[in-house]
Order: structure tokens, then C-alpha cells, then sequence
């Protein structure tokens, strides 16, 4: 048996192996130790030129590396089978390359012969294909890459262990925004509820950290430091490695591999750059993360989540002060201790993607979630009750209770937040429209020209013109104070996520305030189909797609029947109004490869994804105009 080129590395170079006096299920049965075939050229140098010869012939002939059985009979060579070789995802990205050098094979055959799956495994960690795992659960794989290390149930336990070399793995039911510091410490993310969409997923995702969500053989004790599979019981400190590519989880540290970005990764790319029509931008929330996309190739953020800017330990207490204010005067203070903090986000962001469009949503979830869990709460101010010890604090607990109680939502997701929350709280969009801008003017003094400055400011969750107009006017007017203070000026755009199917429907209507669309894909599959993505996911979607309800999960890659149409229609009706109208994607859908065919042909100006999914939306937007 034989192989062209090495189906484990793609090296150009014959490989395979042979038995004298044998047949061939001797060889693939593990019975007898063959040989290597550099051996067969002692042993009949005759027939292995003619086998050497043939090799070439045949790969020429399906110009694509072959999978060979061949025999020898009275030193006769019979050539039994051939057919394309099965190959790692490196060698097939060095064997498409290297046979566009050796005029073989087309750049653009080279692009349809690399699967956008194949150049993902490139992207992270992965584990040793050769060693023996102990599989214990499994979940869905919502972050791809693999890890290892100790569980630990909670996010300051996480940053603290992390801090002291220790690698951990952050275990949790779900996770919040309040978990961020222990995800950035925790080398995956393991969580027994929630979805591809879910907080751990979109986060893992944007950090390129594997993360196993929905994970239902999983079960946690918090309280008492135990977890539970299969009814085995496990403490907290055990070692557990994790799959984010297939969901597996194993017990113990698994042995992985490193990725590596070879000349023919960048190659490649390049190639496909010269071929896609869509531009690809990334989801980026810090400056790193900005840098990181630019050396995958991003053409600028699609989406810049400002909550996740509020989520640093020394952050926090600040956002929870301006949340507790008991009026607008106190409000105001606490978000002129925040703006600053914003405003060097933002301008390390802009310095990173000096020459790119920057797009910035402003604040999107609902205040309640940067407040302390509810039910932790409850069980604080309990204790501190039945223990009568520090009254202030328990003051201060009860306060910030009564006020969770207030904000609290039976259906978060649909409730105050996005447009509504700048409506009615308006000096939070407005410090962090100055924040932005102010950011803007300090680098100009660096030495950055303006035209290399592209903020783009995006209002979510807008379903009404009112709510468009309304909002761009006070973001405007408060470009406008700032461009007349500072006796300068930028070029900027107003625009709006288009994340309801209302917002569809009238697109045209909104159209006329908003200088740009962005299509939230996650919530706009939520609100259209009535799931729920950080549950269906867990509970009914593998039913329906193991018995063919649906054919795939809507969450990863897009429904074209429903929210495809409506993304169809939005663009129909917003180009009515506005023909230059620019419009993109940041949803999770903007790193899938059949979600970027219909939006390529959809006839949007770009997609957003996170920068681990940069490349593998190169390739796929290549591919998409080759199809």
C-alpha cells in the first residue's frame, strides 16, 4: 500500500510500506511488520522505478494525491487501486499548495480542495489522535480547540489559581458576565447548561478557548465542591480535559498538539483574499483581541461589545454604583469615573484598526446582569439577618437585593435592554459616545489621520424609526458638542443592528436615520423562530435534528427559509431607501461556511466573526464565489 505524498504532513515524497511473500490483508492486518518501500528499492530495483514512475502518472492523471495498492508477481508490477488519499488537515493544505507550484492543479482548484473545517483544526490546540482517552460525557461544541486542568467551580477561584501557574478549567451551570475574569484566567470553559449561542460560547469563541456547553451528563454540587457523571462522583481540583470540536470531555489531562501557521496557511489565504468579494471583519471587545484579528487578516471590527469593557474586576463596583444611583445627578458621577476607563478601550481598539472601520454597539444587556446573583443574594442577606453582625453591610445587601428584585425580568432576552435602556437612561449612550470620540481625538493628536479613524456607532435592538431617530439624534448631538469643543472633526456613521424581525419588515423605514445595517443573527434566529438560545439548544434541538425536524442546528448555521427571507427582505427594503446602504453580519452565523454562501450571495458588504474564525471566513468567502 501506498501514498503519493505523506497524508500525515503532505512532504511530496512516496510513503507506504510492503510485505514480500504476502497478500495484501496481511499488510493492514497488523499480523506481520511490513516494510517500508524504501527497502523494496534493494529488494526489485526494476519494479520500483516502474511503481515510482506509475505513482506519477496516476497523480497527474487525477491530479490529487493517490491512495495505492499494488502487487508483485514474478517481479511484474499489477497496480490494484487507486483513488484520492484521506489526509490531516496540514497535509491537505501543503499538498493544494504545493501542486499549484508544480503546475498540477489551479489556485482556485487549490481553494476547493482545503475545507473550511480542515483550516479550523489549524486554528487551535487539538489532542494527540494516536493516544487513548477516557471519555466520560459529552456536550455540544461550542468553541473549538482542546485543553486541560484542574475544575474549578468559581471565577475568582479561577483568576487567583491561574495567577499562581496552575492551569484550571472553569466549570459552571452557565455562565454570566460576572464569570469574565475567570474565562480569561481558565484555559476552557465546561458548562452543564446553555448553548452554541450562549454567554460561555460567544466569549470562549472570541478568546479562540475551547468550551464544551450543554453538557447534560454533567452535574453540579457548587455547594458542596463535588460533580457528578453518570452518577460517579468527582471533586472539585480534578483533572479534566476538554474537545471544544467535537464536545467530548475526558478524564484527565489529555496530550495536544499546537497549531501551527505554516507559509502554505498564509499562502493560501492570500489567494483567497484575491478571489472573495465579501470583506471579513472580526468581533473584537479589547485591543488584543483587535491586533489578533488584524494578523489573521481582519478588515476592520463588525462588533465591538462595550459590556464586556464593564466587566473588569476594578470596573465592576463603578457600574454597579451608577446602577444603584438613586438619581440622575448620581448616575452621571458614576459614569464620569466609567469614561475614562472606556475611553482607553477604545482608543487602544482604534490604534489597532487604524485604516479599518471600527464597529461600536453601544450598551446592549440589561443592567441586572452587572449586578450579584439574585439567589446569592438572598442567601447573604439571610445569613447576615440570622447572625445579626454587621448592620451596615447587611444595609448594603438589602439594598442591592431590593434593586436586583427591581430589574429582575421573567424574559431578559426580550426585555430592558439595547435601544430601550438608551431611551430611557439616555447619559449612558451618551458617555460612551464621548468616550468613543474623545478616544478619536487623542490619537489624532499622536499623529493619526482622521480618514485613518472609521468609529461606526450602532444602536441594537432598534424595531421602530422612532427608536432610530430618536437614538441618532442623541448620538449626533453629542458628536456634534464634542467636534465644536475640541475644534475638530472626523468622518463617523449611525447605524443599527437589525436583530427583530420587525426590523426587517421595516428596513426601509429605518433606512432613512441609519447609515449602515449589521444583522444580529443570534437573536434575530431567537426572535424569529421563538427558541430560546440559551435553552433549546440543551433540551429539544438534538431531538428535532436527530429525527429530522430540522435538518441542521439554525443557531450554527443560518435558516434560510426563515431568517434567511428576512435577512433577504431587509436588505431588499433598505437599499430601497438608501442604495448605498452598507450592510454586514456580526452573528455567530458570520463564521459558519454555508451561512457565508448565502450571504455572499444575499449581496451584504461583509461578515463579522470572532478572530479565530477570521481565516476559515476567508476561505469560505473565496469558496463561495467559486461555487
Amino acid at each position: 500500500m501506498a501514498f503519493t505524498r505523506n497524508p500525515s504532513d503532505g512532504e511530496p515524497k512516496i510513503y507506504g510500506e510492503y510485505l514480500l511473500n504476502a497478500q495484501g490483508e496481511d499488510v493492514v492486518a497488523g499480523i506481520r511488520t511490513p516494510h517500508s518501500l524504501d527497502k523494496l528499492k534493494q529488494d526489485m530495483p526494476e519494479a520500483y522505478q516502474q511503481f515510482i514512475d506509475t505513482c506519477r502518472t496516476l497523480e497527474k492523471h487525477y491530479m490529487d494525491m493517490q491512495d495505492i495498492e499494488f502487487t508483485i508477481e514474478k517481479n511484474k508490477l499489477y497496480m490494484l487501486q487507486t483513488r484520492n488519499g484521506k489526509r490531516t488537515a496540514s497535509a491537505a493544505m501543503r499538498i493544494a499548495v504545493d501542486m499549484v507550484h508544480e503546475e498540477v492543479i489551479s489556485k482556485t482548484q487549490a481553494l476547493q480542495r482545503v475545507e473550511p473545517a480542515q483550516l479550523e483544526q489549524l486554528m487551535h490546540w487539538r489532542i494527540d489522535p494516536a493516544a487513548k482517552m477516557n471519555y466520560i460525557a459529552r456536550g455540544l461544541p461550542a468553541s473549538p480547540g482542546a485543553a486541560s486542568g484542574k475544575v474549578v467551580f468559581d471565577a475568582d477561584k479561577a483568576q487567583e489559581m491561574a495567577q499562581k501557574g496552575e492551569k484550571v478549567l472553569l466549570v459552571r451551570p452557565e455562565t454570566t458576565p460576572d464569570d469574565i475574569h475567570g474565562i480569561v484566567a481558565a484555559e476552557g470553559i465546561l458548562t452543564s447548561r446553555g448553548g452554541m449561542t450562549s454567554h460561555a460560547a460567544v466569549v470562549a469563541r472570541g478568546m479562540g478557548k475551547p468550551c464544551v456547553c450543554g453538557c447534560d451528563d454533567l452535574r453540579i454540587d457548587l455547594g458542596r465542591g463535588f460533580f457528578y457523571v453518570d452518577e460517579k462522583k468527582y471533586p472539585e481540583g480534578e483533572i479534566l480535559s476538554i474537545d471544544g470540536t467535537t464536545g467530548q470531555v475526558i478524564l484527565g489531562e489529555a496530550p495536544l498538539i499546537e497549531p501551527q501557521f505554516t507559509d502554505q496557511f498564509y499562502e493560501l489565504l492570500g489567494w483567497a483574499d484575491d478571489i472573495r468579494r465579501l470583506k471579513v471583519r472580526a468581533n473584537a471587545d479589547t485591543p488584543g483581541d483587535a491586533r489578533r484579528a488584524v494578523e489573521l487578516g481582519a478588515q476592520g471590527i463588525g462588533l465591538c461589545r462595550t459590556e464586556h469593557m464593564f466587566m473588569a474586576a476594578e470596573r465592576i463596583p463603578v457600574v454597579q454604583e451608577m446602577i444603584l444611583s438613586a438619581d440622575l445627578e448620581k448616575r452621571e458621577a458614576a459614569l464620569e469615573k466609567l469614561l475614562p476607563m472606556q475611553q482607553e478601550d477604545f482608543k487602544g481598539i482604534l490604534k489597532e484598526m487604524s485604516g479599518f472601520p471600527v464597529t461600536i454597539r453601544l450598551l446592549d444587556p440589561p443592567l441586572h446582569e452587572f449586578l450579584p446573583d439574585r439567589e446569592e443574594l438572598l442567601l447573604e442577606v439571610d445569613r447576615l439577618q440570622r447572625e445579626g453582625g454587621d448592620s451596615d453591610l447587611l444595609q448594603e445587601k438589602e439594598t442591592i437585593l431590593q434593586k436586583v428584585q427591581s430589574l429582575s425580568e421573567y424574559n431578559p432576552m426580550l426585555g430592558h435592554r439595547g435601544c430601550r435602556l438608551g431611551l430611557v437612561y439616555p447619559e449612558i449612550y451618551r458617555m460612551q459616545v464621548r468616550a468613543i470620540f474623545l478616544a478619536a481625538f487623542e490619537l489624532l493628536d499622536e499623529g493619526i489621520a482622521p480618514e485613518q479613524l472609521q468609529p461606526e456607532v450602532m444602536i441594537p435592538l432598534v424595531g421602530h424609526r422612532e427608536e432610530m431617530d430618536r437614538m441618532k439624534k442623541l448620538v449626533e448631538e453629542t458628536i456634534e458638542e464634542l467636534f465644536k469643543e475640541n475644534n475638530r472633526e472626523l468622518p463617523y456613521l449611525v447605524g443599527t443592528m437589525i436583530e427583530l424581525p420587525r426590523a426587517c419588515l421595516v428596513a426601509d423605514q429605518l433606512a432613512q436615520s441609519a447609515s449602515f445595517f449589521s444583522f444580529g443573527t443570534n437573536d434575530l434566529t431567537q426572535t424569529t423562530l421563538g427558541y430560546s438560545r440559551d435553552d433549546s439548544e440543551g433540551k429539544f434541538l438534538p431531538f428535532y435534528i436527530q429525527q429530522k425536524v430540522l435538518k441542521t442546528n439554525p443557531f450554527a448555521e443560518i435558516d434560510l427559509e426563515g431568517v434567511g427571507r428576512l435577512v433577504e427582505i431587509a436588505i431588499e427594503k433598505g437599499r430601497s431607501t438608501r442604495p448605498e446602504l452598507k450592510i454586514g453580519i456580526c452573528g455567530e452565523h458570520g463564521g459558519d461556511p454555508v451561512s457565508i454562501n448565502f450571504f455572499n450571495e444575499a449581496g451584504l458588504d461583509y461578515v463579522s466573526c470572532s478572530p479565530y474564525r477570521v481565516p476559515i471566513a476567508r476561505l469560505s468567502a473565496a469558496r463561495a464565489v467559486l461555487l
